[in-house]
């Protein structure tokens, strides 16, 4: 008798399906149940590790309550303090307002700087309007023949101070 590869089949449609089940589902479909054992036995470990964790962090928590050495030995007995220097401003837009509104009324009033002196301070508009009702002070133009610097030399704007002779013309 000749050796039939399809043995038990009736086409090749039929070749994977599993006869004994009767189920009528393929022979090398996965195993449900085992899907379905290594689930229920991942969620078994989760739950377990969470459980553990919380226990755990409860732990050190207590731990960290009991403890008699404090954290910082430096900061014992010293009641809460700033560092020197420039700190970060905790509401920069209202801090800015603030500043502007201070500057804005000093430079919009009047104030003694030196009352003894006579010194006070104006706002700048009316500083302005003073300044171009009275003009600014300027020298007055030296005399014709009057010699206001040493004869010969004449500072330049590169020397920094130095003198230079005159040249001739």
């Amino acid at each position: 008798m000749a050796h039939d590869s399809h043995a038990g089949h009736v086409d090749a449609e039929h070749e994977y399906i599993n006869p004994e089940s009767g189920s009528g589902h393929e022979h090398t479909d996965a195993n449900v149940s085992l899907i379905v054992q290594f689930g229920l036995w991942l969620a078994v470990a989760a739950i377990l590790t969470h459980i553990g964790v919380w226990f755990l962090f409860g732990l050190f928590v207590d731990q960290r309550e009991q403890a008699s050495v404090p954290e910082y030995p430096l900061a014992v007995g010293v009641e809460r303090r700033l560092p020197a220097g420039p700190r970060l401003q905790q509401f920069p837009a209202n801090e800015i307002y603030q500043f502007r509104l201070q500057e804005g009324a000093v430079l919009d009033s009047y104030a003694w700087i030196d009352k003894s002196a006579g010194t006070v301070r104006i706002p700048v508009s009316e500083a302005m309007r003073l300044t171009i009702e009275r003009g600014l002070p300027s020298r007055t133009a030296p005399e014709a023949g009057t010699v206001t610097e040493t004869p010969g030399l004449m500072p330049t704007d590169a020397s920094a101070g130095r003198t230079m002779e005159r040249r001739r013309q």
